[in-house]
């Protein structure tokens, strides 16, 4: 089989599969042919196609699960408009968990957690784990034997990356942020397709509510003791004038000289 034809049939099968191709599995669907290419020639034809589609509008891409042919980025506005569905859009929660696990990878939820200062809402970790972008890749081995999350192979799919190495520096994130301020996470707070709220804004919430019922609390016991004061002073008022009027009416009998004579006879 000469090169030419290699080519052409790598290039209808890359053209019609749904996933990206090994080379293995490519090699491993010119089995039972005769005149059969070789790994290396499978090798040679993917470079050269690649090296053909640099002045076009789509590329020959290799990512970590293998091979795929696909529009470049520089006309991803034009295509995009050929589905009417809105891309996803995510919160900074997501995102920040999604970057902690890539870059400390494996990392437990609690380690998440004390990193960015909040809890990390299970919605985050459930939407990561469906859409295969973290897995579980054992489990830490101290009290509780908290889950150690991961990356996968389809995470670096989606992103377009071979290797976790490919992924920017902290430094570069840092220097596009400072030539891009409208990139910054900071200015963005999309919300997530469920319409779920961040942790943080949940927290501020619960805080501010502890606060006022607090305050509430403690405006009520004022009041309270305020009222107590009132109904000590009123009973000690009205005791204070029954004590005045039991010594007035003493102080009247004992001057009556009949009541002294009455006292003294017994009559």
């Amino acid at each position: 089989m000469t090169l030419d034809e290699t080519k052409n049939i790598l290039e209808a099968i890359l053209l019609s599969a749904e996933k990206p191709m090994s080379v293995q599995h490519l090699d491993s669907i010119f089995d039972g042919d005769e005149d059969r290419p070789t790994r290396d020639d499978i090798r040679k034809a993917l470079h050269d196609l690649a090296d053909e589609y640099a002045g076009r509008s789509f590329e020959l891409k290799q990512i970590a699960s293998g091979f795929r042919i696909q529009v470049k980025q520089d006309y991803a506005p034009w295509v995009g408009r050929l589905w009417e569905e809105k891309p996803a859009r995510y919160t900074r929660a997501l995102l920040e968990t999604m970057a902690l696990v890539a870059y400390r990878q494996p990392i437990t939820r609690g380690e998440i957690e004390e990193v960015r200062g909040v809890s990390v809402s299970s919605n985050i970790i459930r939407t990561l784990q469906e859409r295969s972008w973290i897995k579980v890749l054992g489990h830490k081995d101290v009290p509780g034997k908290p889950a150690l999350y991961g990356t996968t192979r389809e995470f670096l799919d989606y992103f377009n990356l071979t290797t976790l190495d490919e992924l920017p520096t902290l430094a570069a994130i840092k220097d596009l942020d400072k030539d891009n301020p409208e990139l910054a996470l900071g200015d963005h707070v999309d919300e997530f397709d469920d319409g779920a709220e961040t942790v943080a804004e949940n927290e501020e919430g619960e805080v501010a509510k502890a606060a006022a019922e607090e305050e509430l609390s403690g405006d009520i016991e004022v009041a309270e003791e305020a009222e107590v004061d009132e109904a000590v002073e009123l009973v000690e008022a009205d005791e204070a004038d029954d004590l005045v009027e039991a010594v007035d009416t003493t102080d009247d009998e004992s001057e009556d000289p009949e009541n002294e004579r009455s006292s003294a006879t017994g009559v």
